[in-house]
């Protein structure tokens, strides 16, 4: 049965690793990754469910091999062409649960190089292309796929909408934000699946679990059957990485010349996915009509229609536009050196169409950094007074606030003195009490649908149905 809370000890918890074994995580993985540290701060076992190929065959000292080696590996240039065998074999999907492969970490495999990627594990389970073979459950069955391990943790806080169930658990699911339903122009999701995803969720999970009062606001005015009380908003929480910290100023200067070729205080910077939801194109417009001197820092990797957003940058060299050489684009990076351009920026810019929670605002203003994003959303809650703020639909508007941050160096560093402040509000000791107020209503609605002990879902012994215990 599902371990629980005894005598007010920490009660073991699950978080997926659906973002976080991406190599090129973003927003979300960052999410999975605070959330989990948070947990191993609380002190609570941490369990990490996967979808990685390894072979239930396979020993325990090879499975730790294949799963560290399957974390590591770049995912496919292009996905597998669909045989005729292949097509056959997916159209065909069975209703039982899935039991889950344990990964039982043995020292054997030097963990060190995954430490900035995952929190601490205390158990590790996987199953290879778990969340792929899940959509097709869902979208065959109407319901979620039901995973199988053994003695399961109390609650299963899936970070993301994924269509699977953890027998024994109560099961949390983050609804980040609605923006496939919300701005259906800017994303990819199958809108019809999307929408049955997310109100499958809001129905069967034991609670759900999201990261500001706008997404919950729209979670409860697009499904209105919702019980308000069901859905709780624990925000979110971010730590920066220690490399960022300790660096003295002449260290962070020499860094970024040496490593990037900028000027400490003398570049602004964006961060994030290049999607049509954060604005890239409208801010490169705003940017180059502001005939800023300052150069302007693009970091990330290129996503749907990131040509389209880039189209003004892209057109641009070789063609003389004035400014177009200041943009400098660069590919993702880790989080260490990512925090590293952030702490030297001269203003981190996130003038995003829309945001569930918007982590960059956060962590610029955590080390101090002033910031520019959008009066729509998340962000107004997250930024507080302590941002400059933009109408995200008007270059004029961006365009205008580039000009201030520019060249107004006591808006600079009023902003500077402010972001710390606003981003205390969001201090990990915050986030952990919101954490276990959530997982004890989820807890307490998961006994409660759960029946007499010999009936209870993950119940390691199965009774008859007609099974009935003596008087």
């Amino acid at each position: 049965m599902a371990e629980t809370m005894h005598n007010g000890s920490p009660f073991r918890v699950g978080v997926d690793g659906y973002n976080m074994a991406m190599a090129r995580g973003t927003g979300v993985a960052t999410y999975g990754r605070v959330l989990g540290r948070t947990l191993n701060a609380i002190g609570h076992p941490l369990d990490g469910i996967f979808g990685l190929d390894v072979d239930h065959a396979a020993p325990q000292a090879l499975r730790e091999v294949l799963f560290f080696g399957a974390l590591s590996a770049e995912p496919p240039a292009e996905p597998p062409k669909l045989t005729l065998r292949r097509l056959i074999r997916r159209s065909f999907i069975s209703p039982m649960p899935r039991h889950l492969v344990e990964v039982q970490r043995t020292g054997h495999v030097v963990g060190e190089a995954f430490a900035e990627r995952l929190p601490a594990f205390d158990r590790l389970f996987t199953l290879g292309n778990l969340f792929d073979v899940a959509v097709r459950y869902f979208r065959r069955y109407r319901q979620f796929m039901p995973v199988v391990v053994p003695a399961p943790p109390a609650v299963m806080h899936w970070t993301y909408p994924v269509p699977v169930h953890l027998k024994g658990a109560a099961n949390v699911y983050t609804i980040h934000d609605l923006v496939p339903l919300r701005l259906p122009h800017t994303s990819t999701e199958d809108k019809r699946y999307h929408f049955r995803l997310i109100e499958t969720c809001l129905r069967e999970a034991a609670h759900v679990c999201t990261v500001s009062e706008a997404s919950r606001n729209d979670i409860l005015a697009m499904f209105p059957a919702t019980d308000p009380a069901r859905v709780t908003n624990t925000y979110q929480a971010v730590t920066a990485p220690a490399s960022a910290e300790v660096l003295t100023e002449d260290e962070l200067r020499g860094q970024l010349r040496n490593l990037f070729d900028l000027a400490l205080g003398d570049y602004f910077l964006y961060f994030g996915a290049l999607e049509p939801k954060k604005n890239i194109g409208r801010l490169i417009e705003a940017y180059l009509s502001a005939e800023s001197e300052t150069p302007l820092v693009i970091v990330g990797g290129r996503a749907w229609r990131s040509e389209h957003e880039l189209r003004l940058l892209n057109g641009a060299h070789g063609t003389g536009l004035r400014n177009a050489a200041r943009i400098r684009q660069l590919d993702y990076l880790p989080e260490s050196l990512l925090m590293r351009l952030v702490r030297g920026a001269r203003a981190v810019l996130l003038p995003s169409l829309y945001e569930g929670f918007g982590l960059p605002v956060l962590e610029a203003m955590m080390l101090g950094v002033p910031v520019m994003t959008s009066i729509t959303s998340s962000l107004p809650e997250v930024a507080g007074d302590s941002a400059v703020m933009v109408d995200p639909y008007s270059v004029a508007s961006i365009a205008k606030a580039l000009r201030q941050l520019d060249s107004d160096a006591e808006l600079r560093a009023r902003l500077s003195q402010a972001g710390p402040q606003q981003a205390a509000q969001f201090s990990t000791g915050a986030y952990m009490t919101r954490l276990t107020a959530l997982y004890s209503q989820a807890m307490a609605a998961h006994s409660a649908t759960q029946g007499p002990p010999w009936i209870r879902a993950g119940s390691s012994i199965a009774e008859p149905a007609f099974y009935r215990p003596p008087a």
